[in-house]
């Protein structure tokens, strides 16, 4: 998208992921008010768009959040659908109405509980009428069948994948956000049971509950605010993914690598300027095939960038500071903003515990979203964030 004005966030907000006995539109709240309150805004009638990304907790979601909050009325509230993508394409689309001037003031949700409505030990799969899901196919099998492929092609052993899960445990010790954290061993990720071989249990994200907030405002409202520390929106792209009926190499991802192409062209940066990255590693393969795709590294050498240690604080580039996916769980609609949340913290040097030093100045995210025959991934979001303030 190009962005034909500046955008800055002003403020986020994000809840603790794991299990909740409290529902979507309590924890989206929660989020939301962190995320105004961050903003500094006193009257929430100043917002002017909400976009609000969950994917099953029913209908009017969005409505279910802010009525409480005193909102629902004068408030476009617009409800966003996408799978694993929904949160960070409604941060999107608040990005969108900033940059093209139909609101100064635009706050994106994402949030979901899946323990009071899903069915505990249920799989995901891909768009329900999809003739592959209709076939049995779920996401932990199609990552198997990447993970295979990629270790007959580089070499790449389970000892290498098991290493995503213990060097993004260790990066959540210290963050009170996420659900799963502290050391585990390689042997310890690799003994635990088997999913979908090679994947073991230690080496998925678990389906977790939670919320994130972002507020998106222009140049002249982060002023009216006092905003002392805006994060600058440098690029938001979208895609769909491409369909066709040729084989795939699974060890690719074409969506991905396409957004990310968007994204460095319209941000005038490029992976080598990248500091910290928040991508979606729902499987340990698939953090390992980003660092490729993102242009990080070489074709086939995400596991030496990985053995290196440059994914890794004092590597070349953080990736999942906060410890990703594998430790705050997934809630599929709330990730995507809660990765914008959380990114915003660490350029702000928030992170206490956690933080990455120096404090970065450029971070970008990436979230993916469902499946269907012919594609890779039905959507993919993508955000360039910068440090729009002088230290």
């Amino acid at each position: 998208m190009k962005l034909d004005r500046d955008v800055y966030i002003a403020g986020v907000g994000e809840t603790r992921f794991g299990k909740h006995t409290s529902d979507f539109d309590v924890l989206g709240r929660q989020a939301a008010l962190q995320a105004m309150r961050d903003a500094h805004i006193e009257k929430p009638g100043i917002v002017q768009t909400a976009y609000v990304g969950n994917v099953q907790n029913g209908i009017v979601t969005g409505q279910m959040v802010f009525k409480d909050l005193g909102m629902c009325g004068d408030l476009a509230i617009i409800n966003v659908e996408s799978a694993c993508s929904a949160g960070g394409m409604a941060v999107y689309c608040a990005v969108k109405d900033v940059a093209t001037g139909t609101a100064d003031i635009s706050i994106a949700v994402g949030t979901e509980n899946h323990s009071l409505t899903r069915q505990a030990g249920t799989a995901f799969a891909g768009a329900t009428g999809d003739i592959e899901t209709m076939q049995g196919l779920v996401f932990t099998g199609k990552y198997a069948m990447r993970a295979n492929r990629y270790m007959f092609e580089t070499g790449a052993t389970p000892e290498d994948l098991a290493m995503v899960t213990v060097k993004n445990r260790r990066q959540a010790t210290h963050n009170p956000h996420a659900w799963f954290k502290g050391n585990i061993s390689i042997e310890e990720v690799l003994a635990s049971r088997m999913v979908a071989s090679p994947l073991t249990l230690q080496q998925c994200c678990g389906i977790s509950d939670g919320a994130g907030a972002v507020v998106v405002c222009s140049r002249e409202m982060t002023k009216n605010l006092g905003i002392q520390k805006p994060v600058k929106v440098s690029g938001a792209v979208v895609f769909s993914g491409p369909y066709h009926n040729r084989p795939r190499d699974l060890t690719g991802d074409d969506i991905t690598e396409m957004a990310a192409r968007r994204l460095y062209e319209e941000s005038g940066i490029g992976p080598e300027d990248v500091n910290i990255i928040e991508l979606h590693d729902a499987f340990t393969i698939a953090e390992i095939l980003y660092y490729e795709c993102l242009g990080l590294c070489r074709k086939g050498e995400g596991i030496k960038f990985l053995r290196d240690g440059e994914s890794t604080y004092g590597g070349k580039c953080v990736v999942s500071p906060r410890g990703g996916m594998l430790s705050y769980g997934h809630p599929v609609g709330a990730s995507g903003a809660a990765q914008i949340a959380s990114c915003v913290k660490q350029l702000r040097g928030e992170c206490a515990g956690y933080q990455v030093e120096p404090v970065p100045a450029v971070a970008m995210t990436h979230v993916t979203g469902g499946g269907m025959s012919g594609t890779e991934h039905a959507a993919c979001t993508m955000h360039m964030l910068t440090k729009a303030w002088q230290a």
